[in-house]
């Protein structure tokens, strides 16, 4: 059986979840206030920081799930996204509008990624 283990865990959750080769990130935020263009870059330098410690890179990303705080900031986080992700390698990726866990945050990145 697969070993689980926990990585920069609080009472509340953990930052790294592995579980055998699959790597699951918490919810990646920006800095409040922020415009949605940064908060992204904020949140992919975090996806990348994190996943090199689990030992992997955006190229094992399996998917990516993207919340907004409007839909309308789509186009910037997108701009964003597309000059970070690897040419070839997309994840499978799902965005959707939704209110976030401080009214600062525009957007959340959620990732699963393989070893």
């Amino acid at each position: 059986m697969a070993q689980i283990t926990r990585h920069h865990t609080t009472a509340r959750m953990s930052q790294i979840v592995t579980h055998g080769d699959t790597i699951y990130l918490a919810g990646q935020v920006g800095t409040e206030g922020d415009p949605v263009a940064d908060q992204t870059r904020q949140c992919l330098e975090k996806v990348d920081k994190l996943l090199a410690e689990a030992g992997s890179d955006k190229t094992k990303i399996l998917q990516c799930v993207i919340w907004m705080a409007d839909m309308k900031d789509f186009a910037a986080m997108n701009e964003v996204w597309d000059a970070w992700a690897p040419e070839g390698q997309a994840p499978a990726r799902a965005c959707g509008e939704a209110k976030l866990a401080t009214p600062g945050y525009l957007v959340e990145l959620i990732v699963t990624a393989g070893r």
